[in-house]
């Protein structure tokens, strides 16, 4: 029953910005850890930001000063403001749900180009 939803995704230039979203369903949100991974062809996902119940959020060194992970509970959606975009970012961008099995969503395009 679990569900996440992720959107936003898309082509924009170095520089540029994007915000994504993970619609979830399925558990009582607001009391869970949210996280965002990412995965580029050939390469192994990689964590990129935690989101506590609380609020406390975690950054991989790469997207610090750049990325902004929040959640809004009462949508039960969970963002990832991208700033600063450089063409290493680009991946495919997922959002995870990291309670009992774990849960994954479908993921989302990210192409960073000029």
């Amino acid at each position: 029953q679990v569900q996440l939803v992720e959107s936003g995704g898309g082509l924009v230039q170095p520089g540029g910005s994007l915000r994504l979203s993970c619609a979830a369903s399925g558990f009582t949100f607001s009391s869970y850890t949210m996280t965002w991974y990412r995965q580029a062809p050939g390469k192994q996902r990689e964590l990129v930001a935690t989101i506590s119940g609380g609020g406390s959020t975690n950054y991989v060194d790469s997207v610090k000063g750049r990325f902004t992970i929040s959640r809004d509970n009462a949508k039960k959606t969970v963002y990832l403001q991208m700033n600063s975009l450089k063409a290493e970012d680009t991946a495919v961008y997922f959002c995870y749900f990291p309670v009992g099995v774990g849960y994954w969503g479908q993921g989302t395009q990210v192409t960073v180009s000029s």
